[in-house]
């Protein structure tokens, strides 16, 4: 019966068995009696009839590795005690598991002695790994080769066709051109006037004085409207109603209110105040208790606010004199205190207005008093 050895055990005569690698490599067989009673064949394994590993026929340098150290039939301690190596750097190689591996350097380093170890190309090995794991670090190279060399050495002759092309388009052009273009004919003019000569002074104009206008172009006597003009009236209406109105008595009025910005609030007929910023200035607009704010803003220079004609509502402002009260749309004034009733407000706007009103009413009946009475007819006397 024959057994195989294992891979380092080999005979050595007397019985029993001796580990090395030199009956491994030497192939030969020995009986070796086991009870006594029969003798049974060891045979060794052969070595060389192993295919060798190549790295140029694996897919990844991983995978030859790892080819590599199976055909040897060692373990990755083994190997790392081999090596000086970290197993689990041995294992990142194998699994192609370079964010594993240390520095660049020191992984170069390990791939070669890994290599070394396995008996495969240390270059090799070490060209691989540049290959499937590049450095981010270098720096990008310009193209060479023999199609670039090629490319440089045509360059002249298609820069020459080129100038080529574009000379013959060129005079191509201007040939048409100047076979279409039209030729000058001789002039008619066959003497030339003895007054075009050289050096014959110019004779001197004289410019005589401006005629008048023509009659079509005279302008009309202007037009005096009757009832305008004093010198008109009193040349062609002598009648008393035609006579201007005597001035009627001056009734005070205050400046009108001029939007200059945004108009917050109530609608304009629904409001008899306004209150304008005079400049940048906070105003709020609250109930009488403060616990409802209706309109609340920092009003811009000329922005104003429309009070309402009824509600409950108080007006704050950081400065009473940054705003100006309009009544009825006259100036009335500034607000009196930083916190004023809409309420009060309303009730001055009346009383402007019923103030304005007595003073129109006061004036219209001094104008009727002044105003001469009119010339009544007499009764003709009965006969």
């Amino acid at each position: 019966m024959v057994y195989p050895q294992g891979p380092f055990s080999t005979e050595v005569e007397g019985g029993g068995s001796a580990s090395g690698a030199e009956g491994v490599s030497t192939g030969a067989t020995s009986d070796m009696p086991l009870d006594g009673s029969e003798s049974e064949t060891y045979a060794a394994p052969v070595w060389d009839e192993r295919p060798p590993v190549s790295l140029a026929d694996a897919p990844t340098l991983g995978e030859g590795l790892k080819a590599a150290r199976d055909a040897s039939m060692r373990t990755l301690d083994q190997l790392a005690d081999a090596t000086r190596v970290r197993a689990e750097y041995l294992k990142a190689l194998e699994e192609n598991n370079w964010s594993a591996l240390p520095s660049r350097p020191f992984s170069l380093g390990y791939v070669r002695a890994y290599a070394r170890a396995l008996g495969l190309d240390e270059e090799a090995a070490a060209e691989r790994f540049k290959a499937e794991c590049p450095d981010p670090a270098a720096k990008l190279h310009a193209p060479v080769g023999s199609e670039l060399h090629d490319v440089k050495k045509g360059s002249p002759w298609l820069i020459g066709l080129a100038g080529l092309a574009v000379a013959s388009v060129v005079a191509w052009n201007v040939t048409q051109r100047i076979m279409t273009a039209e030729r000058p004919e001789p002039s008619d003019l066959k003497e030339v006037p003895a007054t075009w000569s050289q050096g014959e002074p110019l004779s001197v104009v004289r410019v005589s004085a401006p005629l008048p206008a023509p009659p079509d172009q005279t302008v009309p006597a202007p037009y005096i409207t009757p009832g305008l003009d004093p010198e008109a009236l009193t040349a062609t209406d002598t009648d008393a109603s035609a006579a201007p109105l005597p001035p009627g008595p001056a009734i005070p009025v205050g400046a009108a209110f001029n939007p200059k910005g945004a108009v917050y609030g109530a609608a304009p007929n629904a409001s008899s105040v306004v209150i304008q910023a005079r400049k940048p200035a906070n105003i709020v607009v609250r109930n009488g208790d403060g616990s409802v704010v209706y309109f609340a803003r920092q009003l811009a220079t000329g922005e104003a606010w429309r009070a309402p004609l009824n509600g409950d509502m108080v007006v704050d402002v950081s400065e009473p004199l940054a705003f100006a009260v309009y009544y009825n749309g006259e100036y009335g004034g500034s607000l009196e205190a930083p916190a004023t009733p809409v309420s009060r407000l309303n009730t001055r706007a009346q009383q402007v207005a019923a103030a304005a009103a007595r003073a129109a009413a006061a004036a219209a009946t001094d104008a009727a008093a002044s105003a001469p009475a009119a010339p009544t007819a007499e009764a003709p006397a009965p006969n």
